[in-house]
């Protein structure tokens, strides 16, 4: 157990460092320029109830960043090892196949929750100065559950990294994710007025497919509504621990059926 645990810490050192390597910073610079000036405007555009729609559209992007970064790091983390034929000396350290799956996922959320709390921070930040209000109970907690969905989304990409090629791996995940942020909620209605076969397949998709509309806080942090139950907050990030563990669960699978 002590082995595996070192092996598992070095090889979420190995993966973080390898995100904040790549180019990927230069556009998170750019972002936060991004969402740095509007946001700090008193009266953006000269328009005093435009900072509600900045707001919004701050949030949005900081969705959408986290998505790109997120499936990336999950989508690189097995195909350049294969490529390279380094997995080859990581196995032969010996590295189980469990440690090396379960280490480079922690390393991969590990990092995009690096980059997502850069965002919050910078969000915060600009927020608190123009309204006074500092992190508020709302925006934790759409932090928190910000972070399930980074979970959820790298073990999406790890999974689909072992049985997909790489360009068809991100476009179906990401085409899966966004189309649940949207339509998830909405899916059960529509299924209802199907006919009976596609109604069946609509509803057992909706029963596989990840939840990850339950993470979206935005609305709450946009009106100032307050945060949700203590209750429903852990519900959330039970759903999002239980739906990572069986990806990853289902990617050490994927792995061990590989011929290497």
């Amino acid at each position: 157990m002590r082995l595996f645990l070192r092996q598992v810490k070095a090889l979420v050192k190995l993966s973080l460092l390898e995100l904040w390597r790549r180019n990927d910073i230069v556009a998170l610079v750019v972002l936060a320029i991004a969402l740095l000036v509007p946001l700090s405007s008193a009266k953006p555009f000269g328009a005093a109830g435009a900072t509600r729609y900045m707001d919004e559209v701050a949030l949005l992007l900081i969705w959408a960043y986290s998505v790109f970064i997120s499936l990336g790091a999950g989508a690189r983390l097995f195909p350049g090892e294969f490529e390279s034929r380094t997995i080859y000396p990581l196995l032969a350290k010996p590295v189980s196949r469990g440690a090396l799956v379960v280490g480079k996922y922690l390393g991969a959320v590990v990092a995009s929750w690096s980059a997502l709390t850069f965002f919050y921070l910078l969000y915060a930040l600009a927020s608190g100065c123009r309204t006074g209000v500092w992190l508020p109970g709302e925006l934790l907690q759409a932090f928190v559950l910000h972070a399930a969905f980074c979970a959820v989304a790298v073990a999406t990409a790890l999974l689909g990294s072992l049985l997909l090629t790489n360009s068809a791996n991100l476009t179906l995940s990401a085409g899966l994710l966004v189309s649940m942020f949207f339509f998830g909620r909405r899916l059960p209605e529509y299924a209802d007025g199907l006919a009976a076969p596609l109604a069946w397949l609509v509803k057992g998709a909706y029963a596989v497919a990840p939840h990850v509309e339950f993470f979206d806080l935005r609305q709450r942090v946009l009106h100032g509504w307050g945060g949700i139950e203590p209750l429903v907050l852990v519900a959330a990030l039970a759903y999002g621990l239980c739906y990572s563990a069986a990806l990853v669960a289902l990617a050490r699978w994927a792995l061990g059926r590989k011929e290497l």
